[in-house]
């Protein structure tokens, strides 16, 4: 499975992609693949604050539950309800289902993430340990 060029992952297995002040969050193909079977999302409020590195949500699956951590800090303009009935859809396609949207506090911070060739090799040396 390719990794989006134009998002930005975290080693926590997050993606966001950045459009303006805009950041979309999801959680990449690794995280979906690793976790089997998805059974619920835990999402958060609207106008919530993020705080990067901290954790705002769970995806729950059959094999555990795992946390979502904030790849940036910013507020929660829009959550993925579709995810409350439907979280299945993160297994069939966790690049374009998305978990929130945030407007960004700092539109670079993103870039400090990691590319997805850097990714993809992250992912590469943490599955051979």
């Amino acid at each position: 499975m390719a990794y989006p060029a134009e998002y930005r992952y975290t080693k926590e297995h997050e993606w966001i992609k950045v459009e303006g002040d805009t950041g979309t969050i999801g959680i990449t193909d690794h995280a979906q693949n690793s976790l089997g079977d998805i059974v619920s999302v835990e999402l958060p409020k609207m106008g919530s604050a993020l705080e990067a590195g901290k954790t705002f949500g769970t995806v729950e699956s059959v094999k555990a539950v795992s946390d979502i951590y904030a790849p940036v800090s910013g507020t929660v303009t829009a959550i993925n309800e579709e995810l409350t009935r439907s979280p299945e859809k993160i297994n069939t396609d966790a690049h374009g289902s998305w978990i929130v949207k945030v407007k960004l506090s700092d539109p670079n911070a993103a870039n400090g993430l990691m590319s997805a060739a850097d990714y993809e090799k992250f992912v590469a040396e943490e599955s051979a340990h």
